[in-house]
């Protein structure tokens, strides 16, 4: 079984909605898809919970009923039988109610989880309606009745993959010698926490759910359709002759996940990495495209893509107390832990550090706190450059052609050694453009 995932431009309209059910249902195999709540929802879901939190229950409603209207006139467009209308309608008309009920009563971040998981429950209520119209034996689960975290608010895979198989062996019973089911619909991001109250997956939303469903049930495959056309060889937005990806390795996405691409996020694919479950990046809006595979299978020598990270400071410190010192360091990343300010980039010299970091929040108290340990120069308007690919140090000559490519361009720091999949470079903004397109002339274009 295929797991497929839509995010919330790809439900994000009636038409949206209908080209989902012809692209589950196109193979004609069971698959189990995730869905995400329609575009723009969550965001309105939140300016709920905003004015609630304030006690303006005025504005909580408008806001509802403006939701309200968008969702009624959207089953108009969805539906064709009179049936399937009414039906829907009288479940959004509960989901409305339940929202306006928050209005009247005290207001904590309990009560918003709640109303924030109600985008998902729309979305996969009004597809499944759909679906059955149009005839696909399809069946809906509740994903807070599997979906848990643990006291870590962490996923609990055990409990996870125990209560979803059940759940489909009992669909399955019930079934019976019927025609057999095609589509398991469930909610993305949303979930119980250890002590059975309703909480979100946070990190990754609905892809992470994806990955932990594949997971349980040891899926052939997990997609996660979006409107984005997998993952290119560098920003098509700054580069010209950009490539599509068609294959990676789960640490390469990673690397490219965390220093700017956008289109997953690193830790949702953990399970499916674990499980050795190939992920593939497909477009909604162009679904013959190939797309991108991530997978564990490397391709040996071979320099993937290149990914930019804005908005970066970079921080020296420079004392002699470092050379042949025990604990320096040690007092210099507690400084940044205290902060709660995680670094990106760190090289070190005998008597110096320099360390790159993403958050301006607690800036000056760093500084201050590093003064006592030496000389400190703050560099602001940096940008990190990381190349990605196969570059384990036996593969002679990958660092001959990256430096070659940023020969003209002034760097800060070069970070390689702590992961075989990333050489990464610290450069002004300014000069981002010129490296991305040197970088992709050099690596890609020749």
């Amino acid at each position: 079984m295929k797991v497929m995932k839509f995010g919330g431009t790809s439900v994000g309209t009636p038409q949206r909605m209908q080209e989902v059910t012809k692209l589950v249902t196109k193979s004609g195999e069971p698959v189990f898809v995730v869905l995400s709540a329609m575009s723009g929802t969550t965001n309105s879901l939140v300016d709920i919970s905003d004015y609630l939190y304030k006690k303006n229950a005025d504005g909580a409603n408008e806001v509802i009923n403006r939701l309200e209207a968008k969702y009624m006139k959207h089953v108009d467009q969805l539906y064709t039988k009179e049936e399937t209308k009414a039906d829907t309608r009288a479940f959004l008309k509960e989901e409305f109610n339940y929202l306006r009920s928050f209005t009247k009563e005290i207001f904590t971040s309990f009560e918003e989880k709640n109303i924030v998981a109600q985008g998902e429950m729309m979305s996969t209520t009004m597809v499944a309606n759909y679906m059955r119209e149009q005839g696909v034996k399809v069946v809906l689960l509740n994903a807070l009745d599997f979906m848990r975290t643990d006291k870590n608010s962490e996923p609990d895979p055990v409990y996870i993959k125990e209560k979803l198989t059940a759940l489909m062996a009992n669909c399955e019973k019930e079934n019976g010698d019927d025609s057999p089911i095609q589509v398991y619909i469930t909610q993305g991001f949303i979930c119980r926490n250890a002590y059975g109250e309703v909480d979100n997956l946070q990190r990754g939303g609905s892809d992470y759910t994806a990955s932990l469903i594949g997971f349980a049930l040891n899926a052939e495959e997990i997609q996660i359709w979006t409107d984005i056309d997998g993952m290119h060889n560098n920003d098509p937005r700054i580069v010209d002759k950009t490539q599509p990806v068609h294959q990676l390795q789960f640490e390469e996405a990673a690397e490219l996940a965390y220093f700017g691409a956008k289109i997953l996020h690193p830790t949702c694919v953990q399970p499916a990495k674990y499980a050795g479950i190939p992920v593939r990046l497909l477009n909604t809006m162009d679904p013959d495209a190939e797309g991108t595979t991530i997978s564990n299978q490397t391709e040996y020598g071979k320099i993937k893509a290149v990914a930019a990270k804005d908005n970066i400071i970079a921080i020296k410190i420079k004392s002699s107390r470092m050379l042949l010192a025990t604990g320096f360091l040690r007092k210099v990343f507690e400084i940044f832990e205290s902060y709660q300010t995680p670094i990106d980039m760190v090289c070190t010299s005998e008597v110096g550090v320099s360390m790159s970091i993403d958050n301006f929040a607690h800036l000056g108290e760093i500084v201050d706190e590093l003064k006592k340990y030496g000389t400190v120069t703050v560099d602001t308007g940096m940008c990190i450059i990381c190349v990605v690919g196969d570059l384990d140090w036996s593969n002679i000559g990958f660092e001959t052609r990256v430096m070659d490519a940023l020969k003209n361009i002034p760097v800060r720091m070069i970070s390689y050694g702590g992961s075989n999949y990333n050489i990464s470079f610290l450069i002004k903004e300014e000069d981002k453009r010129r490296a991305l397109q040197s970088l992709s002339d050099h690596l890609f274009n020749k």
